[in-house]
């Protein structure tokens, strides 16, 4: 292999059902950020079926260049057509980073297709640089148990491949004045080549909220005691228009959903408030909270670390903090 020969940043763009994936878009973001310091171009790799339409929105999200594969083979997501296609390509035109979303396709598709290639992958990475005198990618990404933050680097084979979690982070602004290339690409692929079959897409409903979404988030840790404590935080965030979220203590009680878990091993997430209950402050937690705009942590531990990384710290009982936070809420929308 000879590293030299490949040259260019690509972002895996996916989409469900003609939707582009929130992920991809903050990918694009930081794929642009990593694709100028290399000197080199962005690419967004697009697959699917009658998906052309999507092509310019991945413009308009900083791509230079949109590779388009259609076939109603690629309609519904499969490991074995995808990881095909993509691994023709990426044969024939030699990027030298290949970034992916760690959404559950992605967890699926990443590894298949660096085995494919015979190179490395990162999965869940936090942080991505590049080391300008090697140009290898900087891939950072919590370890043993998230006890430690480590930087991993892939200098003899190339593409470098990274999974990078939702949320981590910030798209584009969209600029629809933005120019690119797009390019329907040819490949083989035949329905032979795939060995499971869609019968059927179902949706699940789930009365869930996505964490990652929300713009004002009260969260809880252990420190708010029991499942039914977490009542209080429902209610502080309901009358703020917020969604409740807890750290990992909190969901291994039992106390909430494994859905709404901030952290290193949860959700990253970026609201525009984020009250810290009962949360001591570990690291492991402050990763996936510490981009948000505005943090305020109550906790009866004044020296906990939690109030270092806050704006504002409130010392003292949490049940009875919050309710007077809420009366208060309440008293202003009267």
């Amino acid at each position: 292999m000879n590293i030299a020969d490949y040259k260019g940043v690509w972002v895996f763009a996916e989409q469900r059902d003609g939707i582009l994936q929130k992920v991809s878009l903050e990918l694009l973001g930081k794929g642009k950020e990593i694709a100028e310091k290399l000197g080199v171009e962005l690419t967004a790799i697009l697959l699917g079926s009658n998906v052309d339409k999507l092509a310019e929105e991945l413009v308009a999200f900083g791509a230079d260049k949109v590779l388009v594969a259609n076939s109603h083979l690629l309609k519904h997501f499969t490991t074995d057509a995808y990881t095909k296609v993509i691994a023709q390509l990426v044969k024939e035109r030699k990027p030298e980073v290949i970034l992916v979303g760690a959404s559950y396709l992605g967890r699926d598709l990443a590894p298949r297709l660096a085995a494919r290639l015979v190179t490395g992958l990162t999965a869940d990475c936090t942080g991505l640089d590049v080391d300008m005198t090697t140009r290898n990618l900087l891939q950072t990404r919590p370890a043993f148990g998230g006890n430690i933050m480590a930087t991993i680097e892939c200098p003899d084979h190339r593409p470098q491949m990274s999974t990078v979690r939702p949320g981590v982070f910030e798209k584009l602004a969209r600029d629809n004045q933005a120019k690119g290339t797009i390019e329907e690409v040819k490949f083989e692929l035949e329905e032979s080549d795939i060995r499971t079959k869609v019968v059927e897409a179902v949706k699940s409903l789930k009365d869930i909220m996505d964490i990652s979404e929300a713009k004002i988030i009260v969260s809880g840790g252990r420190g708010v005691g029991t499942k039914e404590n977490f009542a209080l935080l429902k209610e502080l965030a309901e009358v703020l228009g917020g969604s409740v979220a807890a750290s990992r203590a909190a969901v291994e009680n039992g106390w909430v959903d494994k859905a709404f878990q901030v952290g290193q091993t949860g959700k990253t997430v970026r609201p525009n408030l984020y009250i810290a209950c009962g949360i001591s402050g570990a690291i492991q937690h402050l990763a996936g909270m510490q981009d948000s705009d505005y943090i305020i942590a109550i906790n009866k531990d004044a020296t906990a670390p939690i109030m270092g990384a806050a704006d504002l710290g409130l010392a003292g009982d949490l049940n009875r903090i919050i309710p007077e936070l809420i009366a208060q809420i309440k008293a202003i929308k009267a």
